[in-house]
């Protein structure tokens, strides 16, 4: 609307005829970092960061972070008091965005863990040659794992750079106890 503000991430300024050009973005990843950037002081300090971001603009993101200091946790720096600085980007990207944030660590197996968050995982299979990996969830849990039209696994893949297999396990028959 006429005099509305938006905040946008400038990409590329390229020469043509008509004088300069500047290719702005508000749907790529560094858009969603350097809002991050503003609301979270903690970046520049240094003592916490963002490790990789899969985003569909407008839909979903997942962001993966990390604490470089002991104690800080790298969630709750990110969410804010009652969500205050999650939910000033999530005004500035679209309210119909969600956001999560997971816990980046160094172990594959336990990375996928938390990039598919809010899943519970039973176990992971990783495959390391083919960049591969087999998920075993709860039957009760498959949907929440593949997400609405498989987003959930998709960000989750982008995430972690594995491609993700989900697939369901019955749960495991309790001794003395009749399935009908």
């Amino acid at each position: 609307y006429p005099s509305q503000r938006l905040k946008v991430f400038l990409k590329d300024v390229e020469r043509g005829p008509r004088g300069p050009q500047l290719v702005v973005s508000r749907g790529n990843r560094e858009f969603m970092e350097w809002l991050f950037r503003a609301e979270v002081p903690e970046l520049d300090a240094g003592a916490v960061e963002i490790k990789n971001i899969a985003r569909e603009a407008g839909v979903r993101s997942k962001i993966a972070v990390a604490s470089t200091v002991q104690g800080v946790d790298p969630v709750g720096t990110f969410v804010g008091g009652h969500g205050t600085r999650v939910n000033a980007v999530v005004s500035e990207v679209g309210e119909q965005e969600k956001i999560d944030i997971v816990v980046w660590t160094d172990d594959p197996m336990q990375y996928i863990i938390n990039a598919l968050s809010p899943t519970n995982v039973n176990r992971v299979a990783i495959d390391e040659a083919a960049k591969r990996a087999k998920v075993y969830v709860p039957e009760d849990q498959l949907s929440i794992a593949i997400g609405r039209g498989g987003q959930n696994v998709r960000l989750a893949s982008k995430l972690v750079g594995y491609e993700l297999d989900i697939e369901a396990e019955k749960a495991a028959v309790v001794e003395g106890e009749v399935n009908n």
